[in-house]
């Protein structure tokens, strides 16, 4: 053989092995996230990788990254249209960038239960949100529960006067700047990973959480008074980029979301049980005082941030928020 063939022959092998080796890598999803792994979200990630990796086994890797250790929920949507990472699940209030429409779940007092959010969010007003992030390059594949939000202080919060002056966390979002502003409160935007923290050195006075956050990252240790306000829903919506998930080969994409879909039903089911047995953990813990509220006090803070709902009637649209309230029916 000569040794221009030889060269031939050699760089047909080298490039034979390459084609190979790039047909079977497999394909990689970061799915990167705030909370930590015991939440219901952290344990919904934990499923899908789990799922993912025994049906498609060296077809798919999935690489879970919780507690910020990548990035942000204020950076994450960045980071997937640049491909950086695959899924995120960032709370809804994350996207008001994206689409005005999901800020109908930061409003105050909006449903009544977690029962209600699950009938708006798998009704056709709730599914048709999904397809709302499309046109920013994103795509909406499902909601993930974590519970009813509640307020804690480093003093009593019974009624709206009481969070007067006070300087309360939120997250990026215009709805519950205002939800604050409406009681004379003064809202303070800040990363979660932020929040002990600032908790802590009494940088801020108090925030507003599930009740599996409050425990998870033990806010309940250095905030006193937990006031049982049920006052909003903090859900997070899985998202991931239209590019990647174009990308996906036809016969993958379906059960990429069959297993999505099946860890999303699990990690709701985990919330709704870790709700009631993270509150129970924080009351048994003796270390915070949990408030309930009165039907009267429930009463004060309903009509003095119900004013919220008119004021974002035009963004959210008021179809909207009444397909919301007639969920609690």
């Amino acid at each position: 053989m000569s040794i221009r063939n030889l060269i031939k022959a050699g760089a047909a092998t080298v490039l034979c092995a390459f084609s190979l080796t790039a047909f079977s890598a497999p394909i990689e999803i970061k799915f990167s996230h705030v909370v930590a792994e015991n939440t219901p979200k952290g344990q919904m990630a934990i499923h899908f990788k789990e799922l993912v990796e025994k049906r498609f086994p060296g077809r798919v890797s999935v690489q879970v990254f919780p507690n910020a250790q990548l990035f942000g929920d204020n950076k994450v949507l960045e980071a997937l249209l640049l491909g950086d990472v695959q899924l995120a699940a960032p709370s809804v209030s994350k996207f008001q960038k994206f689409t005005d429409q999901l800020q109908v779940f930061d409003l105050p007092f909006l449903f009544e239960d977690m029962e209600a959010v699950d009938r708006f969010q798998q009704s056709p007003a709730g599914q048709k949100i999904l397809g709302s992030l499309e046109k920013k390059g994103l795509v909406g594949l499902g909601y993930l529960h974590n519970g009813m939000k509640q307020l804690s202080a480093n003093s009593p919060i019974r009624e709206p006067r009481d969070a007067e002056g006070k300087k309360f966390r939120i997250m990026t979002s215009d709805v519950l700047a205002a939800q604050f502003e409406t009681v004379d409160a003064i809202p303070v935007k800040k990363p979660f990973s932020e929040v002990f923290t600032l908790l802590q050195t009494k940088a801020i006075d108090g925030q507003e959480n599930s009740w599996s956050n409050i425990y998870s990252k033990k806010f309940f240790e250095v905030q006193p008074y937990i006031t049982e306000t049920n006052h909003g829903v903090l859900d997070y919506l899985v998202v991931t980029s239209a590019e990647f998930w174009r990308g996906l080969p036809d016969d993958l994409r379906p059960e990429i979301k069959k297993a999505l879909d099946e860890s999303i039903a699990y990690g709701n089911k985990v919330a709704d049980l870790k709700d009631q047995e993270d509150k129970e953990a924080i009351i048994t813990s003796g270390q915070t005082k949990v408030l309930p509220l009165t039907a009267g006090q429930r009463e004060q803070w309903v009509e003095s941030m119900r004013p919220v709902w008119k004021q974002f009637e035009k963004q959210i649209g008021r179809d909207l928020i009444a397909a919301a309230v007639a969920s609690n029916q």
